[in-house]
């Protein structure tokens, strides 16, 4: 009789060793899965961090294209004063994106301020090059040498960061990873990407 109990403790005793292994190696398994996850989304946030200078930089220049530009282009108030109202439209997204770079209202937001600036600084430049006297401005020659170089280095950056945003997404997406980002607020991270093919191009600056 007293091996019959000793039999069945054993068995309770091994199912409650399965049942601790298993707990372990499962929470095991989605502390790693967090980690690396956090890992990923830091990432892509780190690589924001470089958009927002270079975004910022890009802003800072506009303005004083803008001013050096209206003693020639007297015709274009219009333009000019569009330039400025996306710039400051794309400005605004970026800081609201700058303090939260996950989050996909945001992000959409920012591509099409950006869409839009880009479209506008195009139709800037490609009028300003019908204008001898400002295109003479070494003033202006500066700028626009300042504003390729910048454009040059947002699609940079904005290529590395949105190689950190795919990487965390597939990280997050995978089964059985979904079950821990979904159980612990690790949403889908959005492209820093603009939606119009157009506008989709660095703007052109052959202004010398």
């Amino acid at each position: 009789m007293s091996s019959i109990y000793y039999h069945g403790d054993w068995l309770i005793m091994s199912t409650i060793a399965i049942i601790i292994a298993l707990a372990a190696a499962l929470l095991l398994w989605a502390v790693g899965v967090y980690n690396a996850l956090i890992t990923l989304r830091n990432g892509y946030k780190k690589e924001y961090a470089q958009i927002d200078v270079q975004l910022k930089r890009r802003y800072d220049l506009i303005p004083n294209l803008v001013e050096t530009a209206k003693g020639y282009m007297a015709h274009e108030k219009g333009t000019l004063e569009a330039v400025i109202a996306a710039r400051n439209q794309a400005a605004g997204a970026n800081q609201k994106v700058a303090a939260d770079p996950g989050n996909p209202a945001l992000m959409k937001s920012l591509n099409s301020a950006e869409g839009a600036l880009t479209g506008v600084l195009t139709k800037f430049v490609a009028l300003a090059e019908n204008y001898p006297d400002l295109k003479a401005s070494q003033t202006m020659s500066q700028l626009m040498q300042e504003l390729s170089g910048t454009e040059t280095m947002v699609a940079g950056s904005r290529q590395l960061y949105n190689e950190a945003v795919t990487s965390y997404n597939t990280k997050r997406e995978m089964f059985p990873n979904i079950l821990v980002a979904n159980n612990f607020g690790f949403a889908a991270a959005d492209l820093f990407e603009i939606s119009n093919p157009v506008e989709k191009e660095n703007i052109k600056v052959s202004f010398n």
